[in-house]
């Protein structure tokens, strides 16, 4: 449906969208095409969600994001705790500030695969407060989901407050496609009761749950490492199976994780061979086998409807080898596709796909590329014989590129202004 917007003049009367009617796009319009083409460049996005507080939901979003960096993935992790933000903190970023660029904002850098955004990077002091209503948060939150410039991830890991107010409810309303929740729990009924509201507010919302992880489940021994029920265990489980959604598994409590968490350092990287780090890694699987069907956050028919939308015949596809977040110096050697739609006239990108690399196979590339209607292919190095068959495809051959940014790359062919060296590779 196309969006609504209210009258300036304040008389309250709502309008139709601009789309179609041979008008401007609206302000709210521009925003909302703005945010589909940033969100459009994450291929998951995943919510961490608790019903109550001091169940250590932020401890498990945290140390998600750094399994699946550790796995070889480009992640992000967004802080939408606004008054109690936390991810600085524990990723040892408190005190760094972001950068601000033409493409938006510059997300905190942890490592080569792991980067982070929270309120916490935008305070003058660690313990100021933030007095805010909702429409102030929901305004911010839209800020970081719009105009962060994350690149091309993998996933969003998005960590946010306890409870099913204005946050989550925000969150889930913008990212139309989140591909799902995880809930955080610990095995007492109190903190149960709270986590069903959460999983029935996800269920009208037609938010999937993806699980449901049981957070201090058992108490890891320092001396010997046996695990004790002091809290009890197994509550999440029972739970999960009465809500009949997945359960996810048991993490215990094990005092080098306050440790860590302390010290800035995620648990997992620290105690690799830990049971809780294990427990950990056995939840990643259910992440790692999501898979998208379709393109992820097309432009909504309304918007590209619209008199600034493009002349489909006026754009390009192109195709960029992806290794580590950068492109890769061989296309052969790729573990992603970035594949970008350009608006020809006006030397614009319009949308962004990011998609595994099929098994290797000889010959096989400029075919699957051709199946996807691609028209340029872009990378560092490319054999003669493989540049024949991209011809033979009708799929335009740039080789020589540097290791930059997808959107560096880009923008610089649309220009014009691309520099090209040697080819690099040999055969």
């Amino acid at each position: 449906m196309a969006p609504e917007h209210t009258c300036d003049s304040g008389c309250g009367q709502q309008h139709e969208s601009s789309a179609g009617t041979g008008q401007s796009p609206s302000a709210q319009e521009l925003e909302d095409l703005q945010l589909t083409q940033r969100l459009s460049q994450i291929k998951y996005k995943i919510l961490v969600m608790s019903g109550k507080g001091g169940v250590g939901k932020s401890m498990v979003a945290v140390n998600l994001a750094a399994a699946l960096a550790k796995a070889g993935k480009q992640v992000g992790l967004l802080d939408v705790d606004i008054h109690g933000p936390s991810i600085p903190k524990m990723l040892s970023l408190n005190g760094q500030r972001v950068g601000v660029e033409e493409e938006g904002i510059v997300p905190v850098p942890y490592n080569d695969n792991l980067k982070a955004m929270s309120i916490g990077f935008l305070l003058r002091q660690d313990d100021d407060a933030l007095i805010w209503r909702g429409p102030m948060k929901t305004g911010v939150i839209k800020q970081f989901l719009k105009d962060v410039n994350w690149g091309m991830l993998d996933y969003l890991i998005i960590d946010l407050p306890p409870g099913t107010g204005d946050e989550p409810l925000s969150v889930c309303q913008m990212i139309e496609d989140a591909d799902g929740a995880i809930v955080v729990t610990t095995p007492q009924e109190m903190a149960l009761i709270d986590v069903r509201k959460c999983i029935t507010f996800c269920r009208q919302l037609k938010l999937k749950v993806l699980g449901v992880v049981e957070n201090m489940s058992g108490f890891v021994c320092p001396h010997c490492q046996n695990i004790s029920d002091i809290f009890k265990s197994g509550g999440g489980e029972k739970m999960a199976e009465e809500m009949e959604v997945p359960f996810l598994g048991r993490i215990p409590i094990d005092p080098a994780i306050t440790q860590t968490a302390d010290e800035g350092i995620p648990f997992v990287i620290e105690y690799t061979d830990s049971a809780t780090t294990k427990a950990f890694e056995d939840i990643l699987p259910t992440i790692l086998k999501l898979k998208k069907n379709q393109p992820s956050n097309p432009i909504p028919a309304e918007i590209s409807a619209a008199p600034m939308s493009v002349d489909r015949s006026q754009t390009m596809r192109i195709a960029l080898p992806i290794a580590e977040g950068k492109l890769a110096l061989h296309f052969g050697h790729c573990q992603q596709f970035a594949l970008i739609d350009c608006d020809l006239e006006n030397k614009k990108v319009i949308q962004r796909e990011l998609t595994d690399s099929p098994p290797h196979q000889p010959g096989l590339l400029p075919a699957w590329l051709a199946e996807r209607n691609v028209n340029v292919i872009i990378a560092g190095g490319m054999g003669q014989r493989a540049q024949d068959l991209f011809t033979q495809k009708n799929i335009e051959v740039v080789i020589g590129a540097s290791a930059e940014s997808v959107e560096q790359i880009v923008t610089s062919y649309l220009q014009g202004a691309l520099q090209t060296g040697e080819n690099i590779c040999d055969h």
